[in-house]
């Protein structure tokens, strides 16, 4: 008996969404397991128009950011006594924040008032999850992200919409701010009883998903308590706080318009 021809199956397109995972129609089958979003809105964050000229800005600035190559700097420094000793900045004030994505995609930085807040700041660097956690577990990370300043600036230092990226003084692309979307807020979600550690998130397998299925790695991700400290309208920094007194920050991020 011949056996029939087989016939070539017609695949599903797919597109990367922001995280970096492959989205398929698959997406509608998982929809209903997606965990109910009850974070709190922050105390100081004001709702946007999802058509105000600035959210347009962010979202076109956002599609030029994602055409740019992914950077790979090393990100370490020596260890020859460079830490702080303190595990508090004078003048600061306590944020939460985390670090996720991909293991092979730009990683994203969430901070929020606490964990049960919707994220008061969301910035996506163009640095792999992976080796910026890599590196993290090695020595202590500097990250600087500068605008130009402009006569009579009148926006707040962390709603520019795009920055130079340095990584201990290495120039490594560029950063940008966006709106959370609606896997961030998944994250977040699932995260909101967390106050600091670190770990893999479970995601959906199969037809694509970031799970190592995908080719995308695992979905990662680092809380720790920040401190902010304004140093002046054109200066801000968050200094990432060790539990343990001994130690300083093992990571800062300085936002600064020159």
């Amino acid at each position: 008996m011949a056996t029939p021809p087989l016939t070539p199956r017609m695949l599903t397109p797919t597109t990367l969404s922001p995280l970096g995972s492959p989205r398929s129609q698959q997406k509608k089958s998982t929809a209903t397991v997606m965990p109910e979003i009850t974070l709190e809105q922050p105390s100081s964050k004001t709702t946007k128009s999802p058509g105000s000229k600035s959210t347009k800005l962010l979202r076109r600035v956002r599609s030029a950011f994602r055409s740019l190559p992914i950077m790979s700097p090393m990100c370490k420094l020596p260890m020859g006594g460079a830490r702080l000793h303190e595990n508090h900045v004078h003048g600061g004030t306590r944020v939460t924040g985390t670090l996720f994505g991909y293991r092979k995609t730009r990683v994203n930085l969430a901070v929020q008032e606490n964990p049960r807040s919707l994220p008061i700041l969301l910035l996506e660097l163009a640095i792999p999850t992976g080796k910026l956690l890599q590196d993290l577990g090695v020595g202590l990370v500097r990250i600087a992200l500068e605008c130009e300043k402009k006569p009579s600036e009148k926006t707040k230092i962390v709603d520019e919409p795009i920055w130079a990226l340095y990584c201990n003084g290495k120039k490594s692309g560029y950063g940008v701010k966006r709106e959370a979307t609606e896997e961030d807020l998944v994250v977040m979600q699932m995260l909101h009883a967390v106050s600091m550690g670190a770990g893999v998130l479970p995601v959906t397998s199969g037809g694509g998903g970031g799970g190592g299925g995908g080719g995308e790695g695992d979905l990662t991700y680092m809380r720790a308590h920040f401190e902010r400290v304004i140093g002046s309208r054109d200066s801000e920094t968050y200094y990432m706080m060790n539990p343990d007194g001994n130690s300083g920050p093992e990571l800062s991020i300085f936002f600064v318009r020159v």
